[in-house]
């Protein structure tokens, strides 16, 4: 039995290089949602034509899109996690149709505060580094909603 006593983020297993990991392939689909939801209708993303022009040679998708993945792969942290800040560079372009791995490993924590920062490294399915940062959450108890079952640290 877990001692209720004990500061939250030990509790729920934080330490220092934890991680945890989130993978989508991004779709046509995900790109035509993004940016009807989003409104950002770059034509780089969005017209094949357009996107062959310019140095990318074809179609990408929206950084934000794929930053989302780092966004999931926080969900995969034990406890209710809120996003406070999100810090990223975008090194190589996203198309349509890659696989983006987010993982992301525990890099600071403030007990006191129940914040936590992780650095984030996405990579493709070639393993190439497409974007990294670094994002705090601040971790709170969980009220009536399970993690799913593929959530977790991974081991």
């Amino acid at each position: 039995m877990a001692d209720t006593q004990a500061p939250l983020l030990e509790r729920l297993g934080y330490r220092l290089g934890r991680k945890t990991a989130c993978t989508k392939t991004i779709t046509e689909t995900d790109v035509v949602l993004f940016a009807n939801m989003s409104g950002d209708n770059n034509p780089v993303h969005v017209r094949q034509d357009y996107a062959e022009k310019t140095f990318f040679g074809g179609r990408i998708a929206h950084g934000m899109l794929t930053l989302s993945v780092v966004s999931a792969a926080t969900t995969r942290l034990p406890g209710l996690t809120i996003l406070l800040s999100q810090q990223a560079r975008f090194i190589k372009p996203v198309r349509l149709g890659d696989t983006v791995r987010a993982e992301i490993e525990v890099s600071q924590i403030r007990p006191d505060k129940a914040i936590v920062t992780v650095k984030n490294t996405c990579t493709n399915q070639r393993g190439e580094v497409v974007m990294e940062g670094e994002t705090m959450v601040k971790i709170m108890e969980e009220v009536d909603c399970p993690l799913p079952k593929d959530a977790g640290w991974l081991e």
